[in-house]
């Protein structure tokens, strides 16, 4: 199967790093669907591909962190599309620094461990039927090692969302580990992103995107964890496939 044959669904697409990883999907020819709660950021999206891809890549209004709302834009997307390929799933955000938890509130946890940990579940159930019998499909997670270490003081909630995310990845690779889709992890341990806002040791975004759409082409490895440490790893652990 082509690349243009394969269609890409990129769950958080239209974030930081998931704009990058849509971005070198389309150059590499797949199509493309991108889903966000928010119309202004897939226009920002749109514009921020490549003219001559954009043609390939749908955008689509909608929820995936409540069931009800992942079904429904789940066939809008069939209806829109005919067919899901692949998944990148980059859903949550990169950064939180509220403060000690003692200072927290329960609706803070809530809210943290909602967009880190229950979107990825919610879109993972939905969607993941979708791919889940094909060996030439794959469903790929992007995660953060913030999980791992209290990043600095403050950090707390995103540590203890970011661990409940691993944790869940883990649970899927053993849960299913005869799945044939190809399922997959890239953990990345340090920052994103573009190149206007980089910093000392950071990933560009562009660069984790083409990285990323290189294993999603390739489909050669399955129940297996990326890790990305400095912009040297996306070359020597995706890109050579040395692990």
């Amino acid at each position: 199967m082509s690349n243009a044959d394969r269609v890409v669904l990129a769950l958080g697409g239209a974030g930081t790093v998931g704009s990058g990883i849509v971005k070198a999907l389309l150059d590499k020819g797949f199509k493309v669907a991108v889903i966000s709660r928010d119309n202004s950021r897939l226009e920002k999206l749109r514009g921020f591909v490549s003219p001559s891809t954009r043609d390939n890549l749908t955008t689509l209004v909608g929820n995936v962190g409540s069931e009800e709302g992942a079904e429904v834009v789940k066939q809008t997307l069939l209806k829109s599309v005919g067919k899901v390929t692949d998944i990148v799933s980059s859903l949550g955000f990169s950064w939180w620094q509220g403060g000690p938890p003692h200072t927290q509130t329960l609706k803070e946890l809530h809210w943290v461990i909602e967009t880190l940990l229950f979107s990825t579940f919610v879109s993972w159930k939905v969607f993941f039927p979708l791919v889940r019998d094909d060996p030439n499909c794959t469903y790929t997670f992007i995660t953060g090692g913030a999980g791992e270490k209290l990043l600095m003081p403050g950090t707390g909630f995103l540590t203890v969302g970011a661990a409940s995310t691993l944790a869940f990845c883990q649970v899927l690779r053993e849960e299913y580990p005869e799945v044939p889709c190809k399922l997959n992890q890239v953990k990345i341990n340090t920052g994103v992103a573009p190149p206007e806002r980089m910093a000392p040791g950071y990933l560009n975004h562009l660069d984790l995107g083409e990285a990323v759409a290189t294993l999603v082409e390739r489909k050669s490895s399955s129940h297996t964890v990326f890790p990305v440490n400095c912009p040297a790893d996306l070359k020597h652990v995706i890109l050579e496939g040395n692990l």
